[in-house]
């Protein structure tokens, strides 16, 4: 049985899924849109088919295997977020122009604008979480927030293929919780560091 084309609105909800998507986890959302295309659930659209060829599968699932424990270690996690700062950003923008081909249309540069955006903003949210969780001396914070992302975007990618309206919707209610997120571990960060420089140098003028 012949799988049937996905609509425009489900091409939208795929764009804004892929560029969220990548701003937590690049290589799960590689991975797995490629995966789905291969095994025949879903037909993927654009230039999207690439993801499902053997060589990038087996590239996207061992990168895949190695941020799924690097995201699991406090400090390290951050520091892996703060390399894949030039990545992640760029790679939602080119996975959601994806969506619609190589053509430099309209829907294409929308795509690509839209998906940079959602990752940017996806990725700083996480960042800002994770590094405000790392204050924290205990580990179990920050595996849970850790595997919460790695649910988030198998749900994400299946929404946006199956109900893309009801996925749209909850995108843009997360989207406000992330701004409000940055927001406000943001301050916290900076109160965090005036206080560390303080003490810092109030020790030393004790020697």
């Amino acid at each position: 049985m012949a799988i049937p084309p996905l609509d425009t609105p489900q091409l939208l909800a795929l764009a804004a899924a892929l560029g969220w998507a990548s701003g937590l986890r690049l290589y799960a959302v590689l991975f797995l849109t490629g995966l789905a295309g291969r095994l025949g659930w879903v037909d993927l659209p654009g230039d999207l088919t690439v993801l499902q060829h053997s060589l990038m599968l087996t590239a996207s699932g061992f990168m895949l295997f190695v941020e799924f424990f690097a995201d699991k270690i406090p400090g390290i996690d951050s520091l892996w977020d703060l390399v894949h700062t030039l990545v992640r950003i760029p790679a939602g923008a080119a996975l959601a122009a994806a969506v619609f081909g190589a053509d430099p249309t309209v829907w294409t540069m929308a795509a690509a604008l839209m998906g940079g955006t959602m990752a940017a903003t996806s990725h700083i949210a996480k960042a800002t979480t994770r590094a405000a969780v790392n204050t924290s001396p205990e580990p179990f914070s920050n595996v849970g927030m850790s595997l919460l992302g790695d649910a988030a975007v198998p749900i994400a990618l299946w929404l946006s293929w199956t109900h893309p309206l009801l996925f749209g919707v909850l995108l843009a209610v997360v989207l406000v919780g992330m701004v409000a997120t940055i927001w406000w571990l943001s301050r916290f960060l900076r109160q965090l560091a005036t206080r560390v420089t303080r003490w810092r140098s109030t020790s030393l003028l004790r020697r």
